[in-house]
């Protein structure tokens, strides 16, 4: 019975399939085609169903991996299953999900940010900062925001795309979130110049640190 479950949820994804979509996804590393609400719409009507949710992912199927995302029970995994799945998941959008949806609602979360962080793989490294950027926001103690600043002074410039985009939303949250820090993580941006030529769509803030510091602590009233 599960083998023709998974079977039919492989069917109804691959019909929910467009090819202009796939061809754009594809643009930024997504080997998938579906369309994220009509995804969400199936996830809804599965609700949580956490053994279905390790079959979906075990099919490799970046579409079905997105789904067993949504309805998974994300306590439930053990630590060494989500580092398996993290270095599974290359695809950009499983990697974000997985990180967003399911890693950070884990109670393994703060120790998998730890290992992460220091791993010689970019993309895996990419995730730990990713929970980094977590703690900044919403629970600094403990974090040694300095060290970290000098980290990135001294990493971010040379590091891979993926990698760097992680580094570079810490320098912002930090710079965002604690006044203290803010002058020296403006700094940083202005002296490392990532992201500066970034192409903006109008009404989008720019993902160059010091633009978004200063446009994030603006809205708030801030100096």
């Amino acid at each position: 019975m599960a083998e023709t479950t998974i079977d039919g949820l492989l069917a109804e994804l691959a019909a929910l399939e467009d090819p202009k979509m796939r061809a754009a996804n594809q643009k930024r590393g997504d080997d998938h085609g579906v369309n994220l609400s009509a995804l969400r719409a199936v996830a809804k009507r599965l609700k949580t169903q956490h053994n279905l949710a390790r079959e979906l992912w075990a099919t490799n199927d970046a579409a079905a991996r997105l789904l067993s995302l949504l309805i998974c029970r994300p306590k439930a995994f053990e630590l060494q299953e989500l580092d398996v799945m993290l270095r599974q998941a290359r695809a950009p959008k499983v990697h974000d999900w997985l990180v967003n949806y399911v890693v950070k609602k884990s109670p393994h979360a703060e120790q998998l940010r730890v290992t992460w962080t220091d791993d010689p793989d970019p993309v895996v490294a990419s995730a730990g900062w990713a929970l980094t950027t977590e703690r900044v926001a919403k629970k600094p103690e403990g974090l040694d925001l300095s060290g970290l600043l000098d980290t990135i002074e001294a990493e971010m410039k040379g590091a891979a795309e993926r990698l760097q985009w992680a580094m570079n939303h810490t320098l912002a949250q930090i710079g965002i979130e604690h006044a203290d820090h803010r002058t020296r993580a403006i700094d940083i941006g202005e002296q490392l110049e990532v992201l500066k030529d970034y192409p903006t769509p109008p009404n989008c803030t720019s993902p160059f640190a010091p633009i978004w510091i200063k446009e994030m602590v603006g809205r708030r009233g801030e100096a």
